[in-house]
């Protein structure tokens, strides 16, 4: 991961594409925004699309999938997109890197692991011990999903290492499709491939990273420090946006959230976003506020540092601003 990020350094520095500022499109500011994947998961961010409020903010908001956080870093550094949303490890990696226009996390959006736990076994009764000595495919090395699984694994006392045999080199959005085709013995999987891999009788879902792990501070959206220095309005009805989303989840069923995001997920019947909506819900995975706080920080790079992966400790408030959000919450 690290050496990845030095080739992202690098391509940026060689890119004569710069972001200096906003275009403006009948009234509102064009920006775009990269996310790491289109996941349900991510159910407030798409709330606020469908509910118009990035519009009430000014602001016209353009949504790609970066399909990794390593892309939608390279998207955010390159100045192809104004915001990213990833996993924060992604932004301790490129501050220590030693980038002068690094990245800083404005909004903290989920607050548990969104991934799960896939057996082949079908009549399982699970427990953890289960794993040993079984293949298990895993998620890229340095990445949110894989540290997180291997801190659940130490907190039950395993060794990721000799313990089990992780797969890591099938690629983020395959794992799914090289576990029906009979590699492993369970998969960590994102919805909606986990509840897809349950109906199709293939796998199922054993047990909850989020609830697992405890709460961790899974994603966040960033932009680099000189935008945010340029651009605090933008940031500003960017967050009022997102919180008005996180306000509707916070005070709507799961029924109701699923039915205002479906057009982001058409090719996801209703019951079965319903259900996992549902499920991400009932495990308390969103926050009702912004706010990433430091001893959220602090947590994640302890993870970090018990995968390997961490080189140096960041300090907070280089990567962190809380007054957008603290704004956005009233606070």
């Amino acid at each position: 991961m690290k050496k990845r990020l030095v080739s992202i350094l690098i391509i940026v520095a060689m890119t004569t594409f710069l972001a200096v500022g906003c275009k403006k499109d009948e009234g509102l500011t064009k920006i775009t925004l990269n996310e790491v994947a289109h996941s349900i998961f991510y159910a407030p961010m798409y709330v606020a699309f469908e509910e118009g409020y990035f519009e009430e903010e000014g602001l016209k908001v353009t949504l790609v999938n970066g399909l990794g956080a390593d892309k939608t870093m390279t998207a955010v550094l390159s100045g192809e997109a104004e915001i990213g949303f990833m996993g924060a490890e992604a932004s301790i990696y490129v501050y220590n890197e030693g980038a002068d226009d690094y990245v800083v996390n404005f909004a903290q959006l989920t607050q548990r692991a969104g991934n799960f736990l896939v057996s082949r076994n079908l009549g399982e009764e699970f427990k953890w011990e289960n794993v040993k000595g079984k293949t298990v495919i895993g998620g890229r090395k340095g990445g949110m999903p894989e540290m997180v699984f291997e801190y659940i694994l130490k907190k039950q006392g395993m060794n990721p290492a000799t313990d089990l045999t992780i797969v890591q080199n099938i690629d983020f959005g395959l794992t799914s499709q090289a576990f029906a085709a009979g590699q492993g013995d369970y998969t960590i999987e994102f919805e909606p491939q986990a509840t897809a891999l349950e109906l199709e009788g293939t796998g199922k879902v054993v047990a909850s990273l989020g609830v697992e792990s405890g709460k961790v501070p899974y994603t966040a959206f960033s932009a680099k420090k000189s935008y945010i220095e340029k651009n605090p309005k933008v940031i500003e009805g960017f967050t009022n946006a997102l919180q008005k989303g996180m306000n509707y989840v916070d005070t709507h069923t799961p029924e109701e959230i699923a039915k205002v995001i479906q057009p982001q997920f058409a090719e996801t019947d209703s019951e079965k976003l319903v259900k996992i909506v549902t499920r991400y819900y009932e495990q308390d995975t969103w926050k009702d506020n912004l706010i990433f706080e430091e001893d959220s920080m602090k947590l994640l790079q302890d993870i970090l540092d018990m995968a390997g992966e961490l080189t140096d400790r960041v300090p907070y408030e280089d990567i962190v601003t809380k007054e957008f959000a603290e704004k956005a919450a009233g606070k």
